[in-house]
């Protein structure tokens, strides 16, 4: 059975403001479509276009969308009601995915992108990591082109929650 060694470059960014407005932040700057909905409309479209169309109204300003998010501290907190809070969200922009998985498939399994907003004695931490270095062994330079464009944008984004 083959395997592949990737190294992962992990973007750490820590905010001083309070874990709300920092989740506040970066939830106003994505899409959040009621998913569901959305895949069925993304089913019911029959060519390229229309499902251009149907991604494009559900992306937020950023042009990324939120798939699904897990509330890691709350898992946590069963435990110990302490925990510090934490959220796992799952964001990405399918179109995105299509550029890089058709150079290189194993993209797919890449995306969308984690980013996890957690509490930590220093701050906020904000950590995604960076799609170019899950496709850098690849080798394909189309593919990397466009995880280093999606990597800029989730790096904005998560400067701008964390300001």
């Amino acid at each position: 059975m083959p395997t592949k060694q990737i190294n992962v470059e992990r973007l750490s960014v820590v905010s001083s403001k309070p874990f709300g407005d920092v989740v506040a932040k970066l939830e106003a700057a994505i899409g959040h479509p009621d998913m569901q909905a959305l895949w069925r409309e993304i089913n019911s479209a029959t060519t390229y276009p229309q499902l251009e169309k149907v991604i494009q109204k559900v992306l937020g300003p950023t042009g990324l969308m939120e798939f699904q998010r897990f509330d890691m501290g709350g898992f946590m907190r069963k435990e110990k009601s302490s925990a510090p809070q934490s959220f796992r969200f799952l964001v990405g922009n399918p179109l995105i995915m299509k550029k890089m998985a058709v150079h290189v498939p194993d993209a797919a399994s890449y995306a969308p992108a984690t980013i996890l907003i957690d509490e930590r004695p220093d701050g906020v931490n904000l950590s995604y990591d960076r799609m170019a270095s899950f496709l850098a062994g690849y080798g394909n330079s189309e593919a990397l082109k466009v995880a280093q464009d999606l990597d800029s944008k989730i790096e904005t984004l998560l400067t701008s929650a964390a300001k």
